[in-house]
């Protein structure tokens, strides 16, 4: 079991998700933080970009889930930003947390997240 990480964290992107009319007809921004799991020790050998998970695709691959089909909840998006990551064959773990700062909370809040964790099956 690997102990290496590669973390993307703080990606935003605006999404139509929300069990609300207005937060599909209106949109918000979505945070998203990735943490995959996976054996760095190739790519820090080769020192080629191809022996690891390009972080910059992996954000485009993200944003394209939060900005495509509307869901209800944060929880689905996460699984689906889970899915993303897992395509990977070389990540054995990813864990999501989707942040929702515009959540429509009728009270004064800082962040309302999910973070969910999937392992590959082996």
């Amino acid at each position: 079991m690997t102990t290496d990480r590669i973390h993307l964290t703080g990606l935003r992107a605006r999404g139509r998700h929300g069990v609300y009319d207005f937060e599909r007809a209106q949109g918000q921004d979505f945070v998203v933080d990735a943490v995959l799991e996976l054996d760095l020790a190739p790519a820090a050998a080769s020192d080629d970009v191809t022996d690891t998970v390009h972080y910059g695709e992996l954000a485009e691959r993200l944003v394209a889930v939060v900005t495509g089909e509307p869901v209800n909840l944060i929880e689905t998006l996460a699984d689906r930003l889970l899915a993303v990551c897992l395509a990977d064959e070389r990540v054995g773990a990813a864990t999501i947390t989707v942040h929702k700062p515009e959540a429509p909370v009728p009270h004064t809040f800082t962040d309302v997240a999910v973070t969910m964790t999937r392992t590959r099956a082996r």
